[in-house]
């Protein structure tokens, strides 16, 4: 009898010994590929704006319900608030994350090739804000926010 379990344990380990070897010998750079793509700009924006005009060159933005929020109103610790959002329109290219109080706005943000416009995410926040999740579809951009408050043990106050 063939064990499976085994098997695939077995082809994991040995695939992530050779993973190991090429980033010790220095034949994989993870942080050059990465870096050439990283939005830092977007990233160090100070406000909403700044961010999707670092990511989309515009910040004009339409509001939309096809944009659809999974997120407490209240979040106990602010160092990870759990959201999700759906955007449910045609041809999403992009999603994203932003706390508006935040020194750093853009929370998160994924470029979307052929799958669904969906994103989850803990995010950490600063304190009580606007939380607000734009989908760019069709080169346009499309928003929905919602607030959040922080608290400290969730008690309201």
């Amino acid at each position: 009898m063939i064990d499976t379990k085994r098997r695939s344990f077995l082809r994991a380990t040995a695939a992530s010994g050779v993973v190991a070897v090429a980033a010790a010998t220095g034949l994989l750079k993870p942080t050059q590929v990465l870096a050439a793509s990283w939005p830092s700009k977007a990233f160090d924006g100070r406000s909403v704006d700044d961010a999707l005009k670092a990511l989309f060159g515009t910040a004009q933005r339409t509001k939309s319900d096809d944009i659809k929020i999974t997120a407490n109103i209240q979040a106990e610790n602010g160092a990870s608030v759990p959201v999700a959002v759906r955007a449910s329109m045609p041809n999403v290219t992009a999603v994203g994350i932003y706390v508006h109080e935040n020194a750093q706005p853009l929370a998160a943000n994924v470029n979307v090739t052929g799958g669904a416009g969906y994103l989850r995410a803990n995010i950490k926040m600063l304190k009580t804000s606007r939380v607000e999740f734009v989908a760019q579809a069709g080169g346009k951009l499309y928003t929905n926010s919602i607030n959040i408050k922080v608290t400290a043990g969730g008690c309201g106050g």
